[in-house]
């Protein structure tokens, strides 16, 4: 026999000596392994069919992803960046906040209707009930300019346009309204 070929058996002689053959605990316990895996490959596929027909996915673990519930602040926060409502947003918060921007006592005389958010006008408009205080509010204007985009962000407004009191929407007084009266008796120019 040379030296390239084996003997009958496949093995040669030497790796036969070396290896020592299986006996029937090694052999039960490779057994029993295999058995394990196959059962825990049974029951993830069975997992996940149940919870197929139910209706989910894979389910939440400890860690957070996208399907954890999130708190409503946190979640319209998100949305308002998603959708770019950022300067709207803000503008609105401003007009909930304004006797706190303006002082009380202005608050009390003007208050502000609409916001254009036109990149060309950005303008706010603030009707006040005497002729007096929007003559008051428009000395105030520019300072209130430069306090609203301090808070909102540079250019966020760039006019306040004033209204007096018969330059609004018309205020329906009662069924007993006197013919041909056109509301407060405020004159302004």
């Amino acid at each position: 026999m040379s030296e390239n070929q084996l003997p009958q058996g496949g093995q040669d002689p030497q790796a036969a000596k070396a290896a020592p053959e299986s006996s029937g605990v090694d052999l039960a316990r490779v057994a029993l392994r295999a058995a394990k895996e196959q059962a825990k490959a049974r029951g993830a596929a069975a997992q996940q069919k149940k919870q197929a027909r139910r209706g989910g996915g894979l389910r939440s673990g400890a860690h957070a992803d996208g399907r954890d519930p999130v708190g409503l602040g946190a979640a319209i926060n998100r949305l308002i960046t998603e959708r770019g409502w950022e300067t709207p947003a803000a503008v609105g918060g401003v007009m909930g906040r304004w006797p706190q921007i303006v002082g009380e006592d202005l608050a009390k005389h003007c208050v502000p209707l609409r916001y254009d958010d036109d990149p060309q006008e950005r303008v706010l408009t603030v009707q006040c009930d005497s002729t007096a205080w929007a003559t008051q509010l428009r000395l105030l204007a520019p300072r209130l300019v430069a306090r609203l985009n301090e808070d909102l962000g540079h250019g966020t407004v760039r006019v306040i346009k004033v209204l007096g009191p018969g330059s609004g929407p018309r205020r329906g007084y009662g069924p007993l309204r006197a013919p041909g009266s056109v509301g407060p008796g405020d004159t302004y120019g």
